[in-house]
Formats: structure tokens, sequence, C-alpha cells
């Protein structure tokens, strides 16, 4: 008689492989948790355990895909550029108070408004001056070449949305 409960050749060491592929991807969690980085390393061995045992290959091939997918997801992403800042109108109103923008003489200010009006939006001080359509947004870039305190006003509705403050 032929006993079932037994594990053949192949079994056995497709169990050995599964067993290391596991070890591998727990030692990877926890060396990924260390790092705190944010990113993603957990989910990369993932490929590497699966086609593992496809090919019943011996545990250092396993830890080679996992040892060298981990560089690959610490490489450095180029530095973001900054948010723009962004004054909303709506209802003709500066949506949560007049917007305070400040920069520093010589830099390059840059701002975006966002309105639910139509309207000129004005820089006072600079005299610059953009159409806005209702429901769209303009975007100012100009140099900061005069300090002080300057209105940005929505100019038909005669209100201000923003303080621009240009500081030496």
């Amino acid at each position: 008689m032929h006993e079932q409960s037994g594990l053949s050749g192949f079994q056995r060491a497709a169990l050995v492989v599964v067993a290391i592929a596991v070890l591998v991807v727990a030692y990877v969690l926890i060396q990924g948790a260390g790092n705190d980085s944010g990113d993603e390393a957990a989910t990369t061995p993932t490929p590497a355990t699966s086609s593992t045992p496809s090919t019943s290959s011996t545990p250092s091939t396993t830890s080679t895909p996992a040892t060298a997918s981990t560089p690959s997801t610490s490489t450095a992403q180029p530095p973001a550029e900054p948010a723009i800042p962004t004054v909303r109108v709506v209802d003709a109103k500066p949506q949560g108070g007049v917007k305070k923008l400040t920069f520093k003489k010589g830099d390059q200010i840059r701002f975006r408004v966002v309105s639910d009006t139509a309207d000129e939006i004005h820089v006072h001080g600079y005299d610059l001056m953009k159409d806005v359509a209702k429901g769209a947004s303009v975007t100012f870039g100009f140099k900061g070449s005069i300090d002080g305190r300057f209105v940005v006003e929505l100019e038909g509705h005669e209100e201000q949305i923003a303080e621009l403050d240009v500081v030496p």
C-alpha cells in the first residue's frame, strides 16, 4: 500500500524554498520598518519571492533580488517645487479672510488667485493687474523689488483679498 501522508522530494524542496522566502520577506519588512522613510520597500520583495517557488532556486538566489531591490526604493527624488500660495475668492470675498503673503526683497514673488467671481486682480504698489474669469485662476510672478506692505484687491468689487509683505 501507498501512504499519502508523505511528501515527495519536490514538495519538500518547494516548502523549504517557500519558508526561506517568508524569512527573507520578514527580514526586509523589519529592516524597512526601521527606516521610517514612508516608501513601499515592503511591497518590492513580493515579486521576487513569488517567482522563487516556481524555479525551485536556492536560498542565495532568493535573497539576492530582495537586497538588490532595496537600494532602488531608497533612491532620492528631486526636491519638489514649493507650493504656490493660493488665495481663494468665494462670492467676491477671500475665503478664510485676507491672505497674508510674505516674501523677501529680491526674491521671486509667486501666488495664485482662484475665483468664482470674474474681476480684475490688482497688486497695489507694483501696479500689476490681471483679469480672472468666473471659476478660473490667475498666477502672478514677479521680482520683489520694492519692500513694504501692499494690498492685493478684487478691483471691481473693491475687496482686499490679500496682504503682500515684502521684507528687506
